[in-house]
């Protein structure tokens, strides 16, 4: 029997992103991995299509008319990168806004990548739960390696590129 050497076919690491102080911090993470393994960097935010009305906590309210979650998506993706990268995106940067369960985009994403790189809580869930339910997915679900970073956990080191 011989043992591959070389498993990974693919050279991209995927990082979840939905705009959560978790996600920065998983996007930080999946730079610095990148870099290091030379890897292209594969960044994701989904959105799920809604129906015409959306709860407030108190009761229902319709959603206006001109509303665009995709756009609304895309502008949250664009705003977490300016802000961890600033003007400087890194090199085999790829950017990716898809509709559908953030858990199922990252579980097709991630397939045949070298890691999925993603944040333990973000924008949804209960605040007690120790795993997010999308964090929580991917890492059962997924068909690479999977990070999952806690705010405790320190940020990486500075890249000097």
């Amino acid at each position: 029997m011989t043992i591959d050497q070389n498993p990974v076919s693919s050279t991209q690491i995927v990082v979840g992103v939905d705009g959560s102080e978790s996600s920065e911090h998983a996007l930080r993470w999946a730079h610095f991995i990148a870099h290091f393994t030379e890897s292209s960097l594969e960044v994701v935010t989904a959105w799920e299509p809604f129906t015409s009305f959306r709860w407030l906590g108190a009761g229902w309210e319709t959603v206006p008319t001109g509303w665009n979650p995709a756009q609304d998506a895309e502008d949250v993706l664009t705003a977490t990168i300016d802000k961890v990268f600033g003007d400087r995106r890194p090199a085999g940067f790829q950017q990716t806004v898809q509709d559908g369960n953030a858990a199922k985009v990252l579980l097709e994403a991630s397939k045949g990548a070298r890691m999925l790189v993603v944040g333990s809580r973000g924008h949804g869930g209960f605040a007690g739960l120790l795993l997010g339910s999308v964090s929580a997915a991917c890492a059962e679900h997924a068909t690479c390696p999977v990070l999952v970073l806690h705010r405790q956990t320190p940020p990486p080191p500075v890249l000097s590129e």
